[in-house]
């Protein structure tokens, strides 16, 4: 019996939703038929356990939120994102896709390999959910059949009436999850009408742990502290990133990030552009990447794609639409993503000026660095920094004046605008995280408090935050991690009992 049988079928007993005898006929049947079912599924189709139960299950096993696709409605536009036969091989289907997230139902959601290639495809960021194997291979036939005969909607067989009322559609008469003809919306309202998230399976253990913790407004920092401060880059870490030796000779140089986690790479690199005068600067992996834009405000970019905590990719597009760092050009390098296409996907999703593939030629690495700073030296002045730093500083002071005014909507739009001038900005992450969870939108605050973490990743009130959502969200296993860090930064000694009380409820 493999762990991943015995992990699923501990949780079933452990419920009382199955007996040994019946766990023992199913193993016994799966070892049988080599038919590669996996268990969970064998188990929902022999009506032993209902098919939710079974899924509360895995969510339980895999520490991430169910989704029962017997119950999902969805935009067929939706589906566009990953052609089909991409979702048969890796088995995933995507139910939503809003704004810059991705809401994926896959088979193995900690197939880590799959999700980043589908952020660097979509430019969006993926949230997986469990579903079911053979529901999920069954809804994908289904749902890329209604795709391919032009339905507007896929419904799955136990499709709420509420939610197909609310997409203003009707099931067709065979139940097939097919949408009646003229029963769709016109593709210019479907927004308006879909359902803001997918209907999810969570475990209500989960959701009861997380229903006696939630986010207060004593989290609102005073505005008497910078508004982008972070935690400072120690002097370890600088001299590591090449900022404690001598200016490089002549001193008429640009200073130029490198980005990438191989040594042997930066060292190459670095000689390079500092034998043509430059100053270079160093980061291995994505978070100390940037610390440094944010504290050095570098000339040039060259950045790795593939990068420990944080891709290139998603780098670059949280520096790309803003006012302080979106003139920064970037030369992105992989050895990973090939081809002009890539090229050119990375410059419309990502807004990145040049591209170049590993293992590069020198000449031609040095010939694109050339280019690009005599685009910065020969383009208009850049706006004052200052000026920048005090437009987001206004931008956080009128968010939370009207946020304490009531005005919550007034609040989100004007920190909204304050990330678009610095997105590197901490405070105004924060805050817009807080004001998100407490209206009661989970990702949005998940997303805001992430990057605040990432920015300063010692912050108690927000690790502390980004648990308890993580909770709601019904990703457990995220929680635990965020709550372990808690553990390391707690404010005293009270605190971090209750919060190891707390892991060992969750774990």
């Amino acid at each position: 019996m493999t762990e991943e049988k015995k992990q699923i079928g501990r949780i079933l007993l452990k419920r009382k939703l199955i007996s040994q005898d019946e766990l023992d006929k199913q193993l016994q049947n799966q070892k049988a038929a080599h038919d590669g079912v996996p268990l969970a599924s064998r188990i929902a189709a022999s009506g032993a356990v209902s098919e939710t139960d079974v899924l509360r299950a895995l969510s339980e096993q895999l520490g991430v939120p169910g989704i029962d696709l017997n119950q999902i409605a969805i935009a067929i536009e939706h589906l566009d994102l990953v052609p089909r036969e991409v979702a048969e091989a890796s088995r995933i289907l995507p139910v939503l896709a809003r704004d810059d997230r991705l809401f994926l139902a896959m088979a193995n959601p900690h197939d880590k390999r799959v999700i980043d290639e589908l952020e660097f495809v979509t430019g969006r960021r993926v949230y997986p959910y469990v579903a079911i194997t053979t529901t999920l291979e069954r809804t994908i036939a289904a749902a890329y059949a209604a795709k391919d005969a032009g339905h507007a909607h896929y419904a799955g067989p136990a499709a709420p009436a509420a939610a197909l009322e609310r997409l203003g559609v009707e099931r067709s008469a065979s139940g097939d999850g097919h949408m009646q003809a003229g029963g769709g919306i016109p593709r210019g309202e479907r927004d308006s009408v879909a359902p803001g998230a997918p209907s999810v399976v969570v475990d209500e253990q989960i959701e009861e742990a997380a229903a006696k913790d939630d986010i207060s407004t004593s989290d609102l920092e005073p505005l008497d502290e910078d508004v982008s401060k972070v935690e400072m880059l120690s002097a370890e870490m600088r001299n590591a990133a090449g900022m404690g030796g001598p200016a490089p000779v002549g001193g008429s140089g640009k200073k130029i990030l490198v980005v990438d986690d191989e040594e042997d790479i930066r060292k190459l690199v670095r000689r390079l552009l500092v034998d043509k005068g430059h100053q270079v600067i160093e980061a291995d992996r994505g978070l100390v990447a940037l610390r440094l834009v944010k504290e050095e405000t570098p000339d040039l970019i060259l950045l790795d794609a593939m990068l420990p905590e944080l891709h290139g990719f998603d780098i670059a597009k949280r520096l790309k639409d803003s006012d302080k760092y979106g003139k920064i050009p970037i030369l992105m390098m992989s050895a990973v993503y090939r081809g002009w296409r890539i090229a050119e996907d990375l410059k419309a999703n990502y807004g990145i000026e040049d591209y170049i593939e590993k293992p590069f030629r020198i000449a031609e690495m040095l010939a694109k660095v050339t280019r690009l700073l005599e685009r910065v030296d020969g383009g208009p002045p850049s706006t004052d920094p200052e000026q920048i730093n005090r437009n987001a500083a206004k931008y956080l002071e009128d968010g939370i004046a009207a946020y304490k005014a009531g005005e919550i909507e007034l609040a989100i739009s004007m920190l909204r605008k304050g990330i678009t001038v610095d997105p590197l900005a901490y405070r105004l992450r924060y805050h817009l995280a807080l004001i998100y969870g407490k209206q009661g939108q989970i990702y949005d605050g998940i997303t805001e408090l992430e990057r605040a973490v990432d920015l300063n990743p010692k912050h108690f009130p927000a690790l502390k935050n980004l648990a308890v959502l993580y909770e709601k969200a019904g990703f457990r296993h995220k929680a635990v991690e965020m709550w372990e860090r808690c553990v390391h930064v707690a404010p005293d000694p009270e605190t971090r009992e209750s919060i190891k009380a707390h892991l060992l409820k969750l774990l």
